[in-house]
């Protein structure tokens, strides 16, 4: 019985690290896409014409979508004044979303003592998820707890111009307008 206590004990701690290290990921901050780490996100843009780009920024499982087309536009405007343009349009502007499902299992396998893992008794849960009825139970090794990541990506064919930005035209930013509304709203990463 000793064992099993303390072994629960151990479960215990291990869940409550890592619940403590889940809580510890921020948000993607605005920064180049790393190839190596990129699940971590960030931007990446490529020249498709002389002032015609395409831009991408991707965020982690904690960036909102909201964030993710904000840093779009950003970067979007960033590279608009790089290549000595003044405003640039929107071409086939898209947000994606890709969900993940997995399932925690069980940390403690059948270490309830005895009667439990034979399935005499012990704790037994219905849930309800998506339209379909499961169970769950300590000794059929099935998943306690599913659980959804959402990661946003927003990606955009960005049309670059010089000059007055035109009065008409709902896809049409004046770059530095951009950057003066949106700066404050972006999180760089610590140097």
């Amino acid at each position: 019985m000793r064992h099993a206590i303390k072994r629960l004990a151990l479960a215990c701690a291990a869940a409550g690290a890592l619940v403590t290290l889940a809580g510890c990921e921020t948000a993607t901050p605005y920064q180049p896409l790393n190839t190596q780490h990129a699940s971590a996100g960030g931007y990446r843009d490529r020249q498709i014409e002389t002032n015609r780009f395409m831009v991408e920024f991707s965020g982690n499982a904690v960036t909102s979508r909201e964030t993710v087309e904000r840093y779009l536009l950003f970067r979007a405007a960033e590279l608009t004044l790089a290549q000595g343009f003044d405003w640039f349009e929107t071409d086939a502007r898209y947000t994606d979303r890709k969900t993940e499902t997995f399932a925690t299992p069980d940390p403690l396998g059948c270490t309830y003592g005895p009667g439990w893992c034979s399935g005499f008794w012990g704790p037994r849960w219905r849930y309800y998820r998506r339209g379909v009825w499961a169970n769950w139970d300590p000794w059929m090794t099935q998943p306690l707890e599913v659980h959804e990541i959402t990661r946003f990506t927003a990606s955009a064919e960005v049309v670059m111009h010089k000059g007055a930005k035109p009065a008409t035209g709902t896809r049409a930013f004046d770059a530095r307008d951009v950057i003066s509304h949106l700066s404050r709203d972006v999180q760089r990463p610590p140097v």
